[in-house]
């Protein structure tokens, strides 16, 4: 895994959504799209508040977005 231990599923899940785009999402939580690239590649973790609107942007809990990855 790359730089944060928050994992996610925005990929998969904007895939299930009828392949919402990168720039859909970014729109619908008010971030870049560049923002959203970073975040799949698992480049950081987003705030609280970025989380909880991108789970109301996909339909899903936040729990089904993201998932912290203890270090062994």
């Amino acid at each position: 895994m790359t730089g944060t231990q928050v994992a996610n599923q925005i990929r998969r899940l904007r895939f299930e959504r009828g392949e919402l785009t990168q720039q859909a999402l970014a729109d619908a939580c008010g971030v870049t799209r560049q923002t959203i690239i970073a975040l799949e590649a698992g480049r950081y973790a987003p705030s609280l508040e970025l989380g909880f609107r991108i789970a109301d942007a996909l339909g899903v809990r936040i729990e089904e977005v993201f998932l912290w990855q203890a270090k062994s």
